[in-house]
């Protein structure tokens, strides 16, 4: 096993490896503040050996997570291999795509009801969650408030429309309930868009 020669670079490194979905200059300022810690920490206590201070500090991973938090980019992605691309290794995804399936899942339960359309729909809005939720373009609030409003809120309504016995009788109420939906989740998939990180 190779004994590193630089603890310090090789702590600062692994910091800058896991805040790497922080913008350049922060990361850069985050990075300048521990290495002027660890100077001022060794300066006032010569005889500490450098593995404590870094211990001190804390696991790279989580001073990393403290300042993604901190600065609205929520908790960093921390895999466990690497050598891939950081892009990659983050799971981006275009934003555009969690909303476009969030949105199209209501249109083609309702235009293919017998063929199989609210399964698709329903495969569709699980798929557009989980993306909105992994995605690295909202904030964890923000991707809260779109699950609840473009996946929680519409399959509860579908829930009790359905255990009423298909609510009240004829296709119009049935018609105008889709098209809230759709106007909720459209809505909500338009204000994510609005609000979200390059």
């Amino acid at each position: 096993m190779k004994t590193s020669q630089d603890p310090v670079r090789d702590y600062l490194s692994a910091v800058e490896r896991e805040a790497s979905a922080l913008p350049a200059d922060r990361r850069q300022e985050l990075l300048a503040d521990l290495a002027e810690h660890i100077e001022v920490t060794r300066a006032e206590r010569p005889d500490a050996v450098i593995g404590e201070i870094l211990a001190e500090l804390g696991d790279p991973r989580t001073i990393a997570a403290t300042a993604l938090a901190e600065s609205g980019a929520g908790p960093a992605a921390s895999p466990a291999w690497s050598g891939a691309d950081d892009s990659v290794r983050r799971g981006k995804v275009h934003p555009l795509v969690p909303l476009l399936l969030l949105v199209l899942a209501q249109p083609v339960g309702m235009v293919l009801p017998d063929e199989g359309g609210s399964l698709i729909g329903g495969l569709l809005r699980i798929t557009g969650a989980v993306l909105l939720c992994t995605s690295v373009h909202w904030t964890t609030a923000r991707k809260t408030v779109g699950v609840l409003l473009t996946f929680a809120l519409p399959g509860v309504a579908m829930a009790v429309w359905n255990l009423t016995d298909g609510g009240p009788s004829g296709a119009g109420p049935a018609l105008v309930a889709n098209l809230a939906a759709l106007v909720l989740t459209a809505g909500t998939a338009a204000w994510l868009w609005r609000v979200r990180r390059a």
